[in-house]
This record gives structure tokens, C-alpha cells and sequence, in this order.
């Protein structure tokens, strides 16, 4: 539980001090859109297929923290610092620092005693494959909020 604890404030901390790019508009869209899909997925792995979980099999009320302050942030975080005016050949090494960063930290919440993620059927390698499309995903609905905010500016003028 320290390191779930210690991870909630240190991610909410760089969230909340880091130099914002992203408008609070944007913000709260990828805050919501990570709790949602994190719900959703770990409806089916977790809780329906038992393929990895938190702290206990089941559902429990530390998950809630799970989905609402340790994973977003990140995603916030991930976005804010995104280098998407730069060349190709540094978003990809920002985004594989991003996905080596993930499965370290995955790594990390693994070990006991200290850690709160578990494996069923997961493997590593699913979060290895998984992550960088979760975080193309992450991308692509960023780029249609930016699009929607930029259609809305363009009506209201």
C-alpha cells in the first residue's frame, strides 16, 4: 500500500506543478476518458477472466483509486509533455521512454511486499504489446478533442 499511496501523490503532484500545455478543457476529457477504458477493460481481464488484479481478486474499493487518481494523471502527464511539434524521430523516443517507463513501473507494482498488482493469465508480454496501442489510442482521442475545441471556436466566431 505505500507504493500505491506513494505513486497517487507523486503522479497528482507532476499533474497538478508541471507547466501546462493542455487546457483544463482537455484535462478533464483525458481524465475521463482513462477512468472509462480502464473500467471497461478491467471488467472483462479483471474482474471477468480473473487475468490480473489489485491488491485482492474481486471488486474492491481501492480500485476506485486505481481508476480515478493513479492512472489518469499519468495519461495527463504523458499528453502534456508530448512533443508534437517536433520531428517524428523524437515523439518516437518519447513515446518508447514512455512505454519502457510503463512496464518498469509495472515491473515495480509487482513485487511484493511492497507491490499491489497481481497476474492471473497476464503475461508481461500483453503489457508490452498492449501499452503502446493504448497509448496510440490516448493519442488519437486527444487529436479529436483538439479538433472538436478548434470546431467549436470556429462556430462561435
Amino acid at each position: 500500500m505505500v507504493l500505491f499511496f506513494a505513486s497517487i501523490v507523486l503522479f497528482n503532484f507532476v499533474a497538478y506543478k508541471m507547466r501546462k500545455q493542455l487546457t483544463k478543457n482537455q484535462i478533464v476529457h483525458i481524465w475521463k476518458f482513462t477512468m472509462i477504458l480502464e473500467i471497461i477493460f478491467d471488467i472483462f481481464i479483471d474482474e471477468k477472466t480473473n487475468g490480473y488484479w489489485y491488491f485482492w481478486k474481486g471488486i474492491d474499493w481501492t480500485n476506485i483509486l486505481v481508476y480515478t487518481v493513479l492512472i489518469p494523471p499519468v495519461n495527463v502527464i504523458f499528453l502534456n509533455w508530448y512533443p508534437f511539434y517536433h520531428s517524428w524521430l523524437k515523439k518516437i523516443r518519447y513515446f518508447v521512454f514512455w512505454v519502457i517507463f510503463l512496464l518498469a513501473y509495472e515491473l515495480l507494482v509487482l513485487q511484493q511486499p511492497l507491490g499491489y498488482f497481481h497476474y492471473g493469465w497476464w503475461k508481461f508480454i500483453y503489457s508490452a504489446l498492449l501499452d503502446p496501442i493504448l497509448l496510440l489510442i490516448l493519442l488519437v482521442y486527444y487529436k479529436w478533442i483538439c479538433r472538436i475545441e478548434i470546431s467549436k471556436e470556429d462556430k462561435s466566431s
